[in-house]
């Protein structure tokens, strides 16, 4: 390190702290879309559809597929009846 090396401006250092939080915030943001609040969706799901109709259990289905910066819900509900759903 010489003495010019003192007076030399340094780099702002908000650009490399922003950026550090943006892959920060992503990360975040990833984990917070995973398969944590599933079980309690499924679970609301379930009770929304007995209050309609007598389905099991095992009748509702969710899912979240990523491809890539885009989450998919997938809900699959088998109702009862087996043919077109009547109105």
């Amino acid at each position: 390190m010489s003495l010019l090396d003192l007076f030399r401006r340094q780099p702002p250092s908000a650009p490399a702290a922003r950026e550090r939080l943006q892959i920060l915030m992503a990360h975040e943001r990833a984990g917070v879309r995973g398969p944590d609040y599933l079980p309690k969706l499924h679970k609301d799901l379930l009770r929304v559809c007995k209050k309609y109709m007598q389905i099991s259990d095992d009748k509702v289905s969710v899912r979240v597929e990523e491809l890539g910066n885009v989450s998919m819900l997938e809900v699959n509900i088998e109702l009862p009846g087996g043919g077109a759903y009547a109105r």
